[in-house]
């Protein structure tokens, strides 16, 4: 009987997991969508563009070495995991002069992990005022011209976060001071707009694939 008992465990707990990861994805296969129309980080550098990747924005603005903690998290925690996908990236604006103290946090960066996605955009006062204000978020940037907190835009230029969040209501941003956000928040957030995109490609090939 216990035999029975165990085989029977085993052979429905994985059904079981997959059902409720299924209903997951069915329930929860849209990240929402807060602000359309975000402005695109070319007008500030043009090699770089939010307009056709899955892009973790971030300011660091005067700040780049007070921020480097949070840069560590952000990379161990999100980019880590995700940074192997396909039209994933991450840029961080930067207030122009702070060229050195970029190329140190590259160098550090990079002893932890490839930082080819890593990309950083220099702009003035007034560009990266005009970026941040263009994500019509509840948050402002400090005197420093950074935030602790980052931002999900997907490939059509729209911020992306949550609108019934515990915590907060709307969520905007993921503070990357706080690891447990970006390990409890930010984590299922990058994991369901990355299946919101593979899903809908698979969609697109089906259909070419029956006409």
């Amino acid at each position: 009987m216990k035999k029975k008992i165990v085989l029977g465990v085993l052979f429905i707990l994985p059904v079981v997991v997959y059902l409720f990861f299924a209903s997951g994805v069915n329930n929860f296969g849209r990240l929402p969508t807060l602000t359309e129309n975000v402005s695109d980080v070319s007008s500030i550098d043009s090699n770089l563009q939010l307009k056709d990747k899955i892009t973790i924005l971030g300011f660091l603005g005067n700040n780049v070495e007070g921020m480097q903690g949070n840069a560590f998290n952000l990379n161990q925690k999100i980019y880590k995991r995700f940074g192997e996908f396909n039209d994933f990236q991450m840029i961080m604006v930067v207030r122009e002069g702070n060229e050195k103290q970029v190329d140190e946090l590259k160098g550090e960066l990079g002893k932890l992990s490839n930082i080819d996605k890593w990309k950083f955009a220099f702009g003035t006062t007034d560009q990266i005022k005009v970026l941040f204000k263009s994500l019509q978020t509840n948050l402002t940037l400090d005197e420093e011209l950074s935030t602790p907190n980052v931002f999900i835009v997907d490939k059509d230029l729209s911020l992306r976060g949550r609108t019934d969040d515990e915590d907060e209501g709307v969520k905007y941003g993921y503070d990357t001071s706080s690891v447990a956000e970006l390990n409890n928040k930010m984590v299922d957030d990058v994991k369901i707009i990355l299946a919101e995109y593979r899903l809908a490609l698979k969609k697109n090939n089906a259909n070419r694939s029956e006409k």
